[in-house]
């Protein structure tokens, strides 16, 4: 008897349930996913146990016929593809015909559902894979599909899902990025013990992300939009013995992007706040992160990250999606040519804007690591007394990740209850409060609306806070001869010098580069620097990018570097520094980087170390003619490195700290 054999049908589909149904933050995401291409405008979901316990979907779409019920249940049954050639031109959410056999696989599946203008709807109960009821049922219009015991019948799975809380998470994490792909549509996401998202239907991207992330992360975000077509490259043409007598090539189509980036004031220390959707397609793209990291580079430090909410629209045929059996991955038919231009969008808007850093949000703007613009799911203990923000409706929010009371924990909350403030042991059961309110802990974004929404989506009440009255500063003076203290229309500024001269002359040195004048100043006696075998070989790589920057070096032996010429500016132990630091770079850095990562970071290098110092007295000239140059660059933000340049404290800021308004 041969050893090769056809797995049963309930064996593949496990199969294809452990590529599809990673954890229960997967089922919602094919859940949704089906809703959404059905037209549904209205979309609840209700979890309980993290997913573990219930997972139940509940659309108004155009839900199924009796047969199409059951036929869904069937391994790669779709009703989005008819052809091979439609793989081409995908363009919905799902057409693998995996999602809803996969899942009734592995949990206890019931299915509601009845088709538009159909007098009786249909239901379908499904336990492990086997059809075990099904029968006409009286219900709306739309879907309801409950998912209950996930794993039930595969343990191993079971055991590496996460806490309760951590699978939540996941959840709210997925259904925030659909509620934003999809702003005109109503969002709501249960848990057993209260609503952690209840987003209506708004009318444009900019309400939505107001409505979910609040008007703090809002007024910190900029407006992005630009369109180029593919004409350069067009699509791909059907071969000639596939064309019709009628046939035409299609058009090239464009290439849009639209969205909000964040100001480089709002960072974080992770990717979890970058939204990025391809055709409405949540996808998370080396590519394209990649992109982003390029576009604030020498903006914002380089272990940080922005917050980035941006959609790709493109025809379907220059994206793949049928690359990963979940959908997060697609390959861009021309990567160089998406990257390059999201890359350039994104470095216009910010040069375009110039953002100008409060003094008073920048006391309060360093990133952390576990602020990413999620929902929390943190359960409540205790909710305040007179809540500062009120929901329209009693819906029950969570605390924020670092709650200093939470798990009933004391932290640095000085009114955190004692022993004496707690209330006598009784049985009655714990009053859950309706709703926690609006707390103003940093590094978090709560959910939900003002009774008096605040204007930011319309009109903020003050005007973008912006770096172009630069030119128009009137110096005061020094403070410890470090900081400039200046005056303008728009309030009083403070200007760190040393980052200040440092964006001035990262700038110069990148514009005489690429124009070959770049001044250089030979030693009187070449400077003679020892350096470890690594270095020598880190030296060879750079040699070339430190002659075009004005160097003039060559090896003097094995292990020392002969300097016989500088850029001018950079001298004695800040040109020993400079290099050291350029050659320190790790050897798998260096080998990633590219020609432009090398020429910025080497650009920067020389700007840090010849710029103005602090403790530095600076003549009233020598300030006035550093304000003047510093309003003259692209990018008076932040320094090369993404520290602030400068910041400023506006009259209304002046007025409210001395209670006049």
């Amino acid at each position: 008897m041969g050893r090769i054999r056809v797995l049963s049908d309930q064996v593949a589909n496990q199969i294809a349930a452990g590529e599809v149904v990673e954890r229960p933050a997967s089922v919602v995401k094919e859940l949704l996913e089906n809703s959404l291409d059905a037209d549904a405008s209205r979309i609840r979901i209700d979890v309980e146990g993290g997913g573990r316990k219930l997972i139940r979907i509940t659309d108004n779409g155009c839900g199924m016929v009796k047969d199409d019920a059951l036929l869904a249940f069937e391994r790669h049954a779709t009703s989005k593809l008819r052809t091979s050639d439609d793989l081409l031109s995908i363009t919905t959410l799902g057409f693998r015909g995996e999602a809803l056999p996969s899942i009734a696989s592995v949990s206890r599946l019931k299915l509601e559902t009845r088709a538009t203008g159909v007098a009786t709807g249909t239901m379908v109960e499904i336990a492990g894979g086997s059809i075990i009821h099904f029968e006409d049922a009286g219900v709306p219009p739309g879907t309801v599909i409950e998912v209950r015991d996930l794993f039930f019948n595969t343990p191993a799975r079971r055991k590496f899902l996460r806490s309760e809380q951590t699978e939540l998470a996941q959840i709210a994490a997925m259904v925030t990025h659909y509620a934003l792909a999809n702003p005109t549509k109503h969002f709501e996401l249960h848990s057993a013990s209260h609503a952690l998202l209840t987003a209506p239907g708004a009318r444009n991207t900019a309400e939505r992300l107001f409505q979910i992330f609040g008007a703090d992360t809002a007024a910190l975000m900029i407006p992005v939009a630009a369109e180029m077509d593919f004409a350069h490259a067009g699509l791909p043409e059907l071969p000639p013995w596939k064309r019709p007598l009628d046939y035409e090539a299609p058009a090239p189509g464009h290439l849009r992007v639209t969205g909000f980036i964040s100001k480089p004031e709002l960072q974080k220390l992770n990717r979890n706040s970058i939204y990025l959707f391809v055709n409405h397609r949540l996808i998370r793209d080396r590519l394209v992160l990649h992109a982003f990291t390029e576009a604030y580079r020498n903006i914002i430090p380089p272990t940080s990250f922005p917050v980035v909410l941006l959609f790709l629209d493109m025809p379907p045929e220059e994206v793949d999606v049928n690359v990963h059996p979940a959908k997060t991955e697609v390959r861009f038919r021309q990567p160089t040519f998406v990257h390059d231009f999201i890359r350039d969008t994104v470095r216009a808007a910010l040069t375009s804007a110039r953002p100008a850093a409060s003094f008073a949000a920048a006391l309060t703007s360093s990133p952390h690591a576990a602020s990413s613009l999620t929902l929390d799911v943190s359960p409540l203990p205790n909710g305040p007394e007179s809540p500062v923000f009120q929901p329209r409706e009693a819906y029950t929010f969570g605390t924020t990740l670092d709650d200093p009371t939470r798990n009933g924990q004391p932290g640095s909350d000085p009114n955190f209850p004692s022993a004496e403030d707690t209330a006598p042991f009784s049985l009655a059961p714990p009053l859950v409060p309706e709703s926690p309110g609006r707390f103003d802990f940093s590094g978090s974004i709560p959910v939900g609306y003002d009774d008096n929404p605040s204007p930011a989506i319309s009109h903020s009440d003050a005007e973008p806070q912006t770096l172009n009255a630069l030119a128009t500063l009137k110096p005061l003076g020094q403070l410890r001869d470090s900081f400039i203290l200046a005056v303008n229309e728009e309030g009083l500024w403070i200007v760190d010098q040393h980052v200040a001269h440092e964006r001035v002359l990262f700038e110069k040195i990148l514009r005489d580069r690429e124009v070959e004048a770049v001044q250089r100043q030979r030693l009187l006696m070449p400077l003679l620097i020892d350096l470890l075998p690594a270095q020598m070989v880190a030296f060879a790589t750079i040699a070339e990018e430190l002659d075009r920057n004005g160097f003039e070096a060559e090896p003097f032996g094995p292990r020392t570097l002969a300097i016989k010429a500088a850029p001018v500016g950079l001298e004695g132990r800040e040109l020993e520094r400079m290099l050291e630091e350029v050659l320190a770079v790790p050897e798998r850095e260096q080998q990633t980087e590219n020609s432009d990562t090398r020429r910025r970071r080497i650009a920067a290098s020389i700007a840090c170390h010849a710029a103005i110092k602090v403790n530095m007295p600076l003549e009233p000239a020598k300030i006035d003619w550093l304000l003047q140059e510093l309003a003259k660059t692209e990018h008076p933000t932040s320094c090369p490195h993404g520290r602030p340049i400068a910041l400023k404290y506006t009259h209304k800021d002046i007025q409210k700290a001395f209670q006049r308004i």
